[in-house]
């Protein structure tokens, strides 16, 4: 008999002696920022332009200065210069080429400073486009790197394996998944019995018992007892983690024309000014003006007319709603995201680790007669004490909590799918699942809790009832953004109808869809948009790599950062960093007021070009005045939109 060790307590660790851990996710692997040759060029377009400024604003002979400002143009002038007369070979005119037009315009007429300010704005925005597409490929990359590269193939005869590339698995196939090994392909159990944590697929809280028959995915984590022999069902490019990475990427090649409202006109305007700049200069030429005056006003009515506070009017405000969010916990990526984070009509949100704390809890302790809540928690907790698996230690934890002292337990044992046991003061005492330890017994209620049942020598001792529990400002959060967007809100999960039912009826929502895949979770969140996206503009709210294809789906995707995924955390429009619901809410009126504020600039921007340009047109704008005006409007808008960058903003 072992020797006798002292009394612990439910803060002790466990042994060292404890069975493999999972092993952890593939790290992503990140583009480096000076790889993409956008950032490279606004790098240096930005580091010229801020050399040669304080040397022209010091007066300094143009030798000095005039090199510099011509390193800002063609840095970042080039490519944007390509691309318009790219569009120009398809008859069509952008803003891009507008604005290198306008810039050049500036330096022919002296306002080189002008010119190289607007070639800066236009190289910077192009390189963070270029990161935020870098950052999504890089996260896909790291979700295939969930799939493990090779598996353990059964051979013909059944009793050798040899190990082989999981992308040359077959349907047909078997292969040996060993303890705390990701399984490398969707199948079903034809031998052993274990517990899979699926969460990247499912988004359950908790490993999930697999027998023969059951389904398993590829790139979940077999638990750290029992091997599994599995069947394979689908082919590698057809697996459930591989439709993931389809629906990603399709997702984000389907948003990716979004733009900012003054994007969507530029067309448009970029045509319109052309023309206009054009006639203003032929015009006057073909009724006998002199080249130079015709040159003069052509060139101002483009400095004018140039859409440099137009620019300023949409940015400033959404630049400084995205600061102010920042402040607070959340991280909304572009000027596009802030906006569109304003619009949304309905909410999706996932449940574990989005409404709920994404660990589960003990919620009940029911001790059978002859027992007490205490000793039938500590009977419980001696067991599980050496165990890892994570109802095991949710158990501890509530031992911990309750300052429950521990005896020592001898001869442990953990059987896979049926639980743990453990010899404690003389009696065998067992923890596991109900339907294992005493399959005649009554089943648990379907109420959405995991029960845990305790035998002492063979009899039923009493039972633990678990669940994740949901943030405490879930509720709150919920009927706030119900409140915003007018329309009830709705759940989407991958965890059973009993577990989502509970969380909705805790926070308020009625509309509950459980037991949902990555891909189906995308089609509800289709479904709810509508035809083209017509009907709503959807917000989803997630944390898990099973989250993503409805984070990049929807019109809006906020993911919870503190346990996001990686994939989620890119693939989203804005990241909850202190996975604080109730920021979501605020951010959404922050957005508005954003937009509101747009509103204003724009027609204060709209009205000073009308207004210098008709007086360019029909008299005589000076030079200096017509600058003067344009840079005066263009100051008056970016001063409107840095309000929101106050507290009280928030």
């Amino acid at each position: 008999m072992p020797s006798s060790v002292r009394e612990t307590t439910a803060e002790d660790p466990a042994p060292p002696a404890a069975p493999p851990r999972a092993p952890a996710p593939a790290s992503v692997r990140r583009t480096k920022l000076l790889a993409l040759p956008e950032v490279r060029w606004a790098g240096a377009a930005t580091l010229a332009f801020l050399l040669a400024l304080p040397l022209h604003l010091a007066g300094l002979s143009a030798w000095w200065w005039a090199p510099l400002y011509a390193v800002a143009y063609a840095a970042g002038g080039w490519e944007p210069a390509l691309e318009g007369l790219r569009a120009l070979r398809e008859r069509t005119l952008d803003v891009d080429l507008l604005m290198i037009v306008a810039a050049l315009g500036a330096a022919a007429i002296g306002q080189v400073m002008d010119g190289a300010l607007l070639i800066v704005i236009f190289a910077t925005s192009g390189a963070l486009e270029a990161l935020a597409t870098a950052r999504t490929e890089d996260s896909v990359r790291g979700l295939l790197d969930l799939a493990p590269e090779t598996a353990t193939r059964v051979t013909g005869d059944g009793r050798s394996t040899e190990e082989v590339p999981a992308a040359e698995l077959r349907v047909g196939d078997e292969i040996l998944v060993r303890p705390g090994e990701r399984i490398g392909a969707d199948g079903e159990v034809v031998d052993g019995a274990g517990e899979v944590d699926q969460a990247t697929i499912t988004g359950e809280s908790l490993p999930v018992p697999k027998a023969l028959g059951d389904e398993v995915f590829a790139g979940t984590v077999n638990g750290p007892a029992g091997a599994l022999r599995v069947r394979v069902q689908r082919d590698p490019s057809d697996t459930v983690l591989a439709r993931i990475v389809t629906l990603v990427e399709e997702a984000s090649r389907t948003k990716a024309p979004t733009q900012l409202f003054i994007e969507k006109v530029e067309q448009r305007y970029a045509v319109a000014v052309v023309v206009a700049t054009l006639a203003v200069f032929g015009i006057p030429l073909a009724f006998g003006a002199d080249l130079t005056s015709a040159l003069l006003r052509a060139m101002t009515f483009m400095i004018v007319a140039s859409p440099c506070a137009v620019v300023l009017a949409t940015m400033p405000p959404l630049l400084s709603a995205i600061a102010n969010a920042g402040r607070h916990g959340v991280l909304v990526k572009s000027a596009v995201a802030m906006e569109r984070l304003g619009q949304i009509d309905t909410v999706a949100y996932d449940k574990t680790g989005t409404l709920t704390e994404g660990t589960p809890r003990v919620v009940s302790v029911t001790p059978e007669d002859g027992y007490d809540e205490r000793e039938l928690l500590t009977l419980a907790a001696v067991v599980e004490h050496r165990s890892e698996h994570p109802i095991a230690r949710s158990v501890t934890e509530a031992a911990r909590e309750r300052d429950l002292r521990l005896p020592e337990a001898y001869d442990f044992t953990s059987t896979p799918g049926r639980g743990v046991a453990a010899t404690v003061d003389g009696r065998k005492v067992e923890v596991g699942a109900p339907a294992r330890l005493l399959p005649d017994a009554p089943a648990p209620k379907a109420d959405g809790t995991t029960t845990v049942l305790v035998l002492v020598d063979g009899a039923p001792a009493g039972r633990l009832a678990l669940a994740d529990r949901p943030r405490p400002d879930a509720a709150a959060a919920v009927a706030d953004l119900a409140r915003l967007t007018g329309t009830p809100p709705v759940l989407l999960t991958g965890d059973g109808p009993g577990a989502a039912a509970n969380v909705a009826s805790a926070v308020g929502i009625e509309d509950v869809r459980a037991g949902l895949l990555p891909h189906e979770k995308a089609a509800a969140v289709k479904e709810l948009a509508g035809p083209d996206g017509a009907c709503r503009k959807v917000l989803v709210i997630g944390d898990g790599v099973n989250d993503a294809p409805a984070l990049a789906a929807a019109h809006t995707g906020v993911a919870m950062g503190r346990a996001g995924s990686d994939l989620a955390l890119e693939t989203a429009d804005a990241v909850v960093v202190r996975d604080e619901l109730a920021a979501v809410p605020r951010a959404v009126r922050l957005s508005r007021r954003a937009r509101r504020l747009v509103t204003q600039n724009l027609v204060i921007a709209g009205t000073c070009i009308a207004i210098l340009t008709v007086w360019d047109l029909v008299g005589h704008l000076p030079l200096p005045l017509g600058v003067a005006g344009h840079e005066g409007s263009t100051i008056l808008v970016a001063l409107n939109g840095l309000r929101l960058l106050r507290e009280k903003a928030w």
